[in-house]
């Protein structure tokens, strides 16, 4: 009987601790065990000066070239395009000769031919009482000058001949220009170089083919042609002529 007792004083002593612990004041809740520094998450920090740009550097970070990449390139104004076509500016020392390009009446000196396609294109400018000039020019897109001179005397030919020896011939060739015209051969006693009014006869016979020349005071040369061609040795004698005649009016 006194265990049964003792046993029942021992159980009532054990809840009354546990209700003691359990409900004790409010004031007296026991304070949570300190976390270690390892194991504390930390709370980020809001930067919003750096982390949130402005608007302008916004714009200015838009604006700004990638790295390693050109800027751009500004483009002309349609105003400041380069030009397309060629501008042909024509002059001559005759007023009011005829201009032709690619044998299309254009205008007479001086002009400005405007719209002129480019490429190659053949040019003629004529003048009463003078010789026709006839060129092929090269056109490129832009301005360009030209200038012709019909008073000035042009002079550039060019004769494949065969000099009659009495005993024999030599072969060469006959160069005319304003400075003078010359005979140009392997033989050297028979080449010469005289001014155009160095000449005392010049004449060509169509019938026999043949173009006599004599030097002022000097010797006098038989020239054929190697094919047997008068129709070189004409157009030849013919624009000598023009020249010295108009160097000696």
């Amino acid at each position: 009987m006194n265990r049964i007792v003792l046993g029942v004083a021992v159980a009532c002593a054990v809840l009354g601790a546990v209700f003691f612990l359990t409900y004790r004041s409010p004031g007296t809740v026991p304070a949570a065990p300190a976390a270690s520094k390892a194991s504390a998450p930390r709370t980020p920090r809001l930067e919003t000066e750096s982390a949130t740009p402005s608007a302008t550097t916004a714009r200015a970070t838009r604006r700004a070239p990638a790295s390693g990449a050109s800027a751009p390139v500004p483009q002309p104004s349609p105003s400041e395009a380069a030009p397309e076509l060629g501008v042909l500016r024509i002059e001559a020392d005759v007023p009011g000769a005829q201009v032709f390009i690619d044998r299309q009446f254009v205008g007479t000196t001086p002009l400005t031919a405007d719209n002129v396609k480019p490429g190659t294109h053949q040019l003629n400018v004529t003048a009463e009482g003078f010789d026709g000039i006839a060129q092929t020019i090269d056109v490129e897109p832009g301005p360009r000058d030209l200038s012709f001179r019909f008073r000035e005397v042009r002079l550039d030919a060019t004769l494949a001949v065969v000099h009659k020896h009495r005993m024999g011939s030599c072969q060469g060739r006959l160069v005319a220009t304003a400075d003078g015209i010359m005979y140009e051969t392997a033989d050297k006693d028979d080449s010469f170089s005289v001014p155009l009014g160095g000449l005392e006869m010049f004449q060509v016979d169509y019938q026999e083919k043949n173009l006599r020349l004599k030097l002022r005071k000097g010797r006098q040369f038989n020239f054929t042609d190697p094919d047997g061609n008068a129709d070189r040795l004409f157009v030849f004698h013919r624009d000598v002529e023009k020249a010295r005649q108009r160097l000696n009016p």
